[in-house]
């Protein structure tokens, strides 16, 4: 049997997973080569052997994982025909391999060269032939590792950093590389070659944990080889719910919250040792100055007391002798403040003793455990450290038990890059770098670090938060007045950002509306630094110049409402040069269009449907549509769009117009052309981003004086704008103005309608029958 059909019915045998499918598959693979390499050898085996590194060196073969091997010899002459006879029935079976043929002497060259190499031979060993040719030399590469001959861990360490700068966390991401990420598999594999680097550090690290962690993320990325049937280790979205029924989880959310668990694990581990090498490093550095400048004090110096009961050591926070770990119960949080202040780590010795013996805290807070808090949160990015330094030993409990709900809850959403309790540190970490901008700094941390709490408990999240933040905020002995103001901060923590991207800013209406929600111009100020910090906490696409701007159009409008100051009226849209590019429409019956980035302009004689049409050329051109106002006189209407190119580039104005023309004379196919692109889009996007959106339309009467404001949540495809707007048109609906809004794989669409009658859509009949025309125009590939 080859080793593909070997490979295929481990695959199949579905109960065999994690390390048991990986050793077994390293198993037949050792199984295979022997023999390919007994049939290369014709038997004679003398001065060569083949060894197995890395991965497959440490028996960890996942199903579609490389053969890494190196053949060893001395000097024999057929070692190159050798070497072919083994590579090449490896290649005709399809399975990767990463392969060289090396003397011994070699091979220990290269490791004095490469990282890689070294790393390699740490996990060598002898698959088949004869042993002593090559055990040497992975005891002589082990030796030198240990030796650090050369100095190899340098550079592992920029290796380890630069690795997770570029795949982020294994702990928080919604679609983690479980081998590359921090957290992940490569870090456990450096950790322990750090560890065989620095043999002191194995004292530090919990083994046990951390063999725990590797086996929960091997057992998750064999399912998902065995899945995709592939190498593949970004553990995609499509994928999460086969796997966590594989692998006997509930469903995704728990397998994410146990991959979670896992890489948070290995990263905490790694992270400490790391720091704690690089501390050992420079007091062996200090040592040697100091012997050499004949100087007998103490290399490491002797911690400094910061506050009762805590101190600094040379690189970490430490409690002292004389802390009062089980009878204050802010002693915790206060390290956490001081550790963050400084930028500096909590010693572990003082976690795991905080962990054993803090106390709760009491009920209602004392005013100043509610102080030392905020604390923690005002020094911005370091508490976010400090706070899961905390956590890692669950001490963010003993002060907020709700935390237990949304630590490493997964947030099934694209437009989301953290979990739920990294979100809430990274938002309110982001909060205190605006804080310059409100009135009670307390009021705007504590509620940017309860706004989405309700995440963690079933129910809508911001119902449920909402008594919750009550609860937590009573519990902390706020004044009643200040509770309520952190509750409407989690009621309304969605308010400025989805009426700023949904409903038109001119209508003042939406000023009013916002007003009368908000109350007073504190909280406004409070709402308006949460939503930025919020979005920038949420990902790259939740926050940027477009929703900047129209949230601070928002903000300002409703600031002077609650003030009593007059709101600047609007800008006319049809202004003087427009009055006279409408002047030549009208004489010549063409459109015209002009393009000043973000804005394109389209002045065509006015007809039904018209709105539909220059929709659906804007998406034929690769333009996203963020907002859309429409006005006209005389049998002229003006279009005036806010826009942006897909991929960076605008179209040609020229290119434009003639589509434009060509469409509106019955010349250009538009809807083919649209499907089209809307397919291949649509395909390239459900690789990475497979949830289906279902459609939802609703109706808002409420929302504007003069119209109707039908909102449209669906699913993004290429032309979705003009398709919904067609809709529309085939209810004899006069569309006045549109907001689009994306979020992930959904956009939301607000449209300003007037009904035939020049009147909002008030008869329950024609509000389905609109509700009816949407669904069937764009279809609804959530159901």
């Amino acid at each position: 049997m080859s080793l593909r059909e070997r490979r295929q019915a481990l695959i199949e045998q579905g109960e065999l997973g994690g390390d048991q499918f990986c050793r077994a598959y390293a198993a037949a693979a050792d199984t295979w080569l022997t023999g390919l390499f007994d049939d290369a050898t014709g038997g004679d085996a003398r001065g060569m052997a083949l060894v197995a590194v890395g991965g497959y060196g440490r028996g960890e073969l996942c199903p579609y994982s490389d053969l890494d091997v190196v053949l060893v010899h001395r000097g024999r002459r057929d070692v190159s025909a050798t070497a072919d006879r083994i590579w090449y029935p490896v290649w005709d079976e399809g399975i990767a391999l990463d392969h060289s043929v090396r003397r011994p002497d070699d091979m220990l060259d290269m490791a004095a060269e490469d990282l890689r190499v070294a790393l390699g031979l740490l996990d060598a060993r002898v698959v088949c032939g004869e042993a002593k040719v090559a055990e040497p030399v992975l005891e002589g590469a082990r030796d030198r590792w240990a030796r650090q001959r050369p100095p190899w861990l340098g550079e592992l360490a920029d290796q380890v950093a630069e690795r997770h700068a570029a795949h982020g966390d294994v702990g928080f991401l919604l679609e983690p590389d479980l081998k590359e990420a921090h957290g992940g598999l490569r870090d456990v594999t450096a950790l322990t070659a750090l560890v065989q680097a620095v043999p002191v550090l194995a004292d530090y690290v919990d083994s046990v944990a951390l063999d725990d962690a590797r086996r929960v993320l091997t057992a998750v990325r064999v399912e998902l080889h065995r899945r995709a049937g592939r190498d593949l280790n970004r553990l995609l979205l499509q994928e999460q719910e086969q796997v966590a029924g594989a692998l006997g989880h509930p469903d995704a959310d728990a397998l994410m919250h146990a991959v979670a668990t896992a890489g948070r694990t290995v990263a905490w581990e790694g992270d400490d040792a790391w720091r704690r090498r690089n501390a050992w490093s420079r007091t062996q550095d200090r040592r040697r100055r100091r012997r050499r400048d004949g100087d007998d004090r103490p290399a490491a110096p002797i911690p400094l007391d910061a506050e009762p009961g805590i101190a600094l050591g040379e690189d970490e926070v430490v409690l002292t002798a004389d802390a009062d770990v089980a009878g204050d119960p802010s002693l915790a949080l206060r390290l956490a403040a001081v550790a963050a202040e400084r930028n500096l780590p909590i010693s572990r010795d003082a976690l795991n003793l905080l962990g054993r013996k803090a106390p709760a805290a009491p009920v209602p807070w004392p005013d100043g455990l509610r102080d030392t808090l905020v604390r923690v949160l005002a020094t911005g990015p370091p508490a976010v450290a400090a706070f899961e330094a905390l956590d890692r030993r669950h001490l963010a409990e003993r002060y907020l038990p709700e935390w237990a709900a949304v630590r490493n809850r997964p947030q099934r959403n694209p437009y989301h890059r953290f979990t739920v309790d990294r979100h809430l540190l990274e938002a309110a970490a982001t909060a205190a770098t605006l804080a310059h901008r409100v009135h009670r700094v307390d009021l705007l941390l504590l509620g940017t670090l309860l706004h989405d709490i309700g995440k963690g408990f079933p129910g809508d999240h911001t119902e449920v938060g909402m008594g919750v933040a009550a609860e937590i905020a009573g519990r902390m002995g706020l004044a009643e007045d200040d509770v309520a103001v952190i509750v409407t901060m989690v009621r309304l923590h969605l308010l400025l950002p989805d009426t700023a991207t949904r409903r038109d800013l001119d209508d003042p209406a939406t000023a009013q509306r916002v007003a009368a929600e908000v109350g007073s111009r504190p909280t406004l100020d409070l709402l308006a630094a949460m939503v930025e910090a919020d979005s920038l906490a949420t990902g790259p696409s939740a926050w940027g110049p477009w929703k900047a701007g129209l949230v601070a159009d928002l903000v300002e409008r409703t600031s002077r409402l609650l003030a009593g100051e007059p709101v600047a009226p609007p800008t006319p849209l049809i202004t003087d040069d427009l009055g006279l590019v409408m002047d030549t429409v009208r004489r010549e019956g063409a459109p015209a269009l002009s393009i000043d980035p973000p804005q394109v302009t389209v002045v065509a004689p006015d007809r039904p449907g018209l709105l539909a049409e220059v929709t659906g050329v804007l998406a034929l051109h690769g333009l996203n549509v963020r907002s859309a106002v429409v006005a006209g006189e005389e049998g002229v209407a003006v279009e005036v769009f806010t826009a942006e190119p897909d991929r960076g580039r605008w179209p040609d104005a020229a290119r434009l117009s003639s589509d434009l023309a060509a469409l509106m004379a019955g010349t250009l196919a538009i809807e083919d052309q649209l499907a089209a692109r809307a397919h291949t889009y649509r395909n390239a996007r459900r690789a990475t981003t497979p949830q289906l959106v279902s459609t939802q339309v609703t109706v808002d009467n409420n929302a504007s004086a003069s119209a109707s404001v039908v909102e449209v949540r669906a699913e993004d495809v290429v032309g979705q704008l003009h398709r919904i707007t067609q809709a529309l048109v085939d209810c004899r609906l006069d569309v006045t103005s549109a907001k689009v809004s994306t979020f992930g794989s959904a956009v939301v669409d607000a449209f300003y309608v007037r009904g035939p009658d020049g009147r909002k859509l008030v008869d329950p009949q024609a509000v389905a029958a609109v509700e009816r025309a949407v669904v069937e125009r764009i279809g609804d590939p959530g159901r």
